[in-house]
């Protein structure tokens, strides 16, 4: 569903959706290495919040939406250069001007992710304010209600 159509039939009324996700491939070059010679975690937060915008665009007009939290990015095992890694995200929640994405990322043909973690977009007018998406996400698998609770609760922190 593109943002340009939930933009043209949102007069003030709540349009409930289903959540929504994305996914995006990066390969690690020497350029994304700490001096362990791994992916550095400062290039990770970088792809995971630029896949977790992608994921929020699809929704929203992207000259709306700002990175407001990292709700923490959980790693559980180093990536080595020439690794191919695939981020995917998937909005899950949403409040009355956040949108909450969840990402995970994973080595290509390996199901275990290295790292996730949620982030809070905020969706904003042209001088940053924050402003009303009138967008609901309503959850569809078992697995989409567990994200739905988990980032209700992260909003209540």
């Amino acid at each position: 569903m593109a943002y340009t159509n939930l933009r043209l039939t949102m007069k003030n009324e709540i349009k409930t959706i289903e959540p929504v996700s994305s996914v995006s491939m990066r390969l690690v070059k020497s350029e994304d290495l700490n001096h362990h010679g791994t992916l550095f975690a400062g290039r990770t937060a970088e792809w995971f919040v630029e896949s977790g915008f992608i994921a929020a665009t699809s929704i929203l007009d992207p000259q709306h939406i700002v990175c407001l939290k990292l709700h923490g990015m959980q790693f559980t095992q180093p990536v080595k250069p020439g690794e191919i890694i695939q981020f995917k995200s998937k909005i899950v929640y949403t409040g009355k001007t956040s949108i909450f994405a969840h990402v995970k990322a994973k080595r290509q043909h390996i199901d275990e992710p290295f790292v996730q973690g949620f982030i809070t977009f905020i969706h904003v007018d042209e001088n940053t304010n924050s402003k009303p998406h009138y967008i609901e996400i309503k959850p569809v698998t078992e697995k989409d209600f567990h994200l739905y609770e988990e980032a209700k609760m992260l909003k209540s922190k």
